[in-house]
């Protein structure tokens, strides 16, 4: 059994490429790398091929997570058949998913901060036009809701 997770994000180059990133170290410090495969995404196809922007690889970095080697791609109407959770950044994001999400498509799709125990973030905000603090408090966002994905999934499949 194999669970697919896609994070999308607008660009694909600040938050879900620190989900894909710290969701993935969980996975693998969970012994689940063989269960759970991870990727990302952006809506949009502006950065396709380009490695996350520096300030996110330095957030990121900063708490112990190499995101260097993942680079961006744009969501593909393929994806609703290839992944079970597909998880939104924002509510923008979120609506052009449903409007490509296929008739067919039941899995997961849905945001990404409803996974966490925070309660003051429904989305998780884009750092791109911010501060080196608006990365870093995406890290800690995306900590709080990767975990909550990850026991969700572990609970709900029986890993």
């Amino acid at each position: 059994m194999s669970i697919k997770v896609l994070f999308v994000c607008l660009g694909n180059i600040c938050r879900s490429p620190t989900a894909e990133g710290i969701f993935l170290k969980l996975v693998n410090d969970a012994g689940l790398s063989k269960y759970i495969a991870v990727d990302s995404a952006g809506t949009a196809g502006w950065h396709e091929g380009r490695a996350p922007d520096a300030r996110t690889i330095a957030a990121a970095k900063a708490q112990g997570y190499d995101l260097s080697t993942l680079r961006a791609r744009q969501v593909l109407k393929d994806d609703f058949e290839k992944f079970d959770y597909i998880v939104a950044m924002d509510s923008e994001n979120l609506h052009d998913l449903e409007r490509l999400k296929p008739a067919h498509y039941t899995d997961y799709l849905g945001l990404f901060l409803t996974f966490g125990l925070q309660k003051k973030y429904r989305e998780l905000p884009d750092p791109y036009h911010g501060t080196d603090k608006d990365f870093e408090l995406v890290v800690d966002l995306v900590e709080d809701a990767a975990q909550g994905l990850l026991d969700h999934i572990r609970k709900n499949n029986a890993l």
